[in-house]
């Protein structure tokens, strides 16, 4: 059995297959499998007089193709890469760093300035400065072979309770784990062209790199200004010819709430993929109308477990305010549902918990919070093994797949109710007229509070009248907030933080 050991080995066969095909393109230029094999190992041999192994290597850069070569210079040289975005408040640069204390810090002249700004003291390296760096392929293969499957890849940085961000550190044998079953679970081959939503910061940008190497496949770098005009967005997809998509559902909610779908399909997409929060189903029903034949995925999994740990490949008709589910376990992933320490019964919920090869390696230089996430099974007293509690609340249907009910942290006792927020949210969301709909909850008033944008038809007393038939009574916002637009994070998930800080703001200011 040919066994991969190293992200890398994807690259070289594809290279060698077919070494003249576009890898990956954007309105930056292309790049080919052979140029982006060359590039990468003139940036490893250069990074290589740093010394180190398995060491972090920052790579601060525009969301280019020539970045993806930096990444994988970084793995050549026997250490992993941590993407920084450009547009990075400072204080979160700065203390991603202050966690890495990298070899080194690699930049484009596109982010000379912003770099400049940090007013970091570590090692800088330009990356057009060293892309004449001589290969030295003798080098590269010794440190190969010192390489092994567990090593770190990259760790990705997500948000932490206390305000400091984590770096989540990811082996190659995880990756090599996601991407097998990702690649047969979707049939991706080289007739793919895969329009890229996700920054290169996100975990689920992750898939559409490493799909590429494996299989050759194009991916065409999206740009992010056309996010905010749905109409050129689909035009984009139609021009460059996307097949595949794999995006947050917040990309692909704004296409139908606003119209734009209705209007205009692109007629090369056949498979259409989500992740990263919960897909409002009356959203996805708009889509699948307009694509009655097209393959739709709901996937899910947080960035710990290397992406993703269970999809629901969609085989049936769902009703708007009915949840779809995440499905099973993805393969070499053991998914269950825990409360305490025992599996959950029948129609009980609890949280849900991953062990497996797609475990990260744990936190970087953070062995308090590794500690507290990864822990021992509970259900194995006989021998060390780690599973992950992902602070995600699901239950079985009756079908025996799994579905998302809320964040732990999302789950209330209201008049002596235990609510799932997103129980309300779904039956918000599937109501005529919303576009979006998200629930919080205040604690010192003990309000459900209820934020939504959606049609001049959509007030309280409508949202209220059609909630009727759809939750009890209990279950009822207390409070409705009407906005233009709801926020969003960097990575194009709802940003439930800001909506808290404008509702405490506008609480102080009344």
């Amino acid at each position: 059995m040919n066994m991969i050991r190293n992200i890398l080995e994807y690259l070289e066969k594809t290279a060698k297959r077919l070494p003249d095909k576009i890898a990956f393109s954007g309105a930056e230029g292309t790049i080919t499998f052979a140029e982006l094999e060359e590039t990468a190992k003139r940036i490893g041999t250069y990074l290589t007089r740093f010394g180190g192994r398995s060491c972090p290597i920052a790579v601060m850069m525009q969301k280019t193709p020539v970045s993806v070569a930096a990444f994988l210079g970084a793995v050549y040289s026997g250490n992993f890469y941590t993407p920084i975005d450009v547009t990075m408040p400072k204080e979160r640069v700065l203390s991603i760093l202050h966690t890495l204390r990298p070899q080194v810090l690699l930049i484009d002249e596109k982010s000379r300035k912003a770099a400049n700004n940090l007013g970091y003291e570590g090692e800088i390296i330009v990356l057009e400065e060293l892309l004449e760096t001589e290969i030295d392929d003798a080098l590269l293969r010794k440190i190969r072979r010192s390489v092994i499957d567990t090593d770190p890849l990259y760790a990705l940085f997500t948000s932490g309770s206390t305000g400091v961000p984590k770096g989540v550190v990811i082996s190659h044998q995880a990756v090599v784990n996601l991407t097998e079953w990702y690649t047969e679970a979707f049939s991706i081959s080289d007739a793919e062209i895969i329009g890229n939503q996700a920054p290169f910061y996100f975990d689920s940008s992750v898939k559409d790199l490493y799909a590429v190497l494996k299989t050759g496949a194009q991916m065409e770098i999206i740009p992010k200004m056309l996010f905010s005009f749905p109409k050129k967005l689909l035009e984009y997809l139609e021009e460059k010819q996307i097949n595949y998509i794999d995006w947050v559902p917040s990309a692909l909610c704004i296409v139908v709430n606003t119209g734009a779908l209705e209007n205009f399909q692109p007629s090369y997409l056949k498979k259409i993929m989500f992740c990263g929060e919960a897909m409002p189903t009356k959203q996805f029903n708009q889509w699948r109308e307009k694509y009655p034949d097209a393959m739709f995925a709901n996937i899910y999994g947080p960035t710990e477990t290397t992406v993703d740990c269970t999809y629901y490949i969609v085989d049936r008709e769902f009703a708007d305010d009915e949840p779809l589910p995440i499905g099973y376990g993805c393969r070499n992933t053991d998914v269950f549902i825990l409360n305490g320490d025992r599996l959950v019964a029948e129609g009980e919920s609890g949280e849900l918990c991953v062990r497996g090869r797609c475990l990260a390696l744990g936190y970087y230089n953070n062995p308090e919070k590794t500690a507290e996430a990864f822990i021992q099974n509970p259900l194995n007293p006989y021998y060390p093994e780690k599973i992950y509690k992902t602070g995600d609340i699901a239950k079985y249907n009756e079908r025996g797949e799994i579905v998302f009910l809320a964040r732990k942290d999302h789950q209330i006792k209201h008049m002596g109710h235990r609510i799932e927020l997103g129980e309300i949210e779904t039956a918000v969301n599937s109501i005529e007229g919303i576009e979006t709909g998200v629930c919080l909850y205040d604690e010192g008033t003990q309000r459900i509070l209820l934020f939504y944008c959606g049609t001049e038809e959509t007030t309280q007393a409508y949202i209220l009248k059609c909630l009727r038939d759809k939750v009890p009574k209990y279950m009822f916002p207390n409070l409705m907030l009407k906005l233009e637009k709801i926020p969003q994070t960097l990575n194009g998930k709802i940003d439930r933080l800001a909506l808290k800080e404008y509702y405490d703001n506008d609480k102080q200011n009344t």
